[in-house]
């Protein structure tokens, strides 16, 4: 199976294990580390291009367990978030980390995290290592370990 049919795959099973758990996923906390998490992995490579905002916008109104939420309210998270980041990436990643950290008290919520960054980092067909490395990241500030996600 090819790279980008593999990508396809996990992306499509992660979207159906999230619209599983869509009434278990209504809390603040998982609110505002999913809106962290896409703006970690959009700003993954150091710059963030339109088509990486119109895939979060396109989560946001598509995806049945963050319509849980107010659609302006997860955009202008995810704006704020991404603020940090171009501010100063380095910096930023620390706060937008703590974002996602939020999550961590409940496991199921941590892993639907998890889950949206790889939605959003597999939607453009090309899961790259820079976006790869951010979600290891915010496995490791969930307490996950990567390899339950192939990362």
């Amino acid at each position: 199976m090819a790279l980008w049919d593999r990508i396809k795959d996990s992306a499509s099973q992660m979207q159906t294990q999230l619209a599983a758990k869509k009434n278990d996923l209504k809390s603040g906390a998982f609110r505002d580390a999913s809106m962290a998490m896409c703006a970690l992995v959009a700003a993954a490579d150091g710059k963030i291009d339109p088509s990486e905002r119109q895939r979060v916008a396109q989560l946001i109104f598509s995806n049945e367990v963050l319509r849980n939420f107010p659609a302006d309210d997860l955009q202008r998270r995810f704006e704020d978030n991404l603020d940090k980041l171009t501010a100063d990436f380095d910096f930023g990643k620390v706060s937008v980390l703590q974002e996602v950290a939020k999550a961590k008290k409940k496991p199921a919520e941590a892993r639907a995290v998890i889950q949206i960054g790889i939605v959003i980092g597999g939607a453009d067909g090309d899961f790259d290592d820079t976006e790869r490395a951010v979600v290891r990241d915010a496995c490791f500030a969930l307490g996950l370990p990567p390899h339950e996600f192939d990362l």
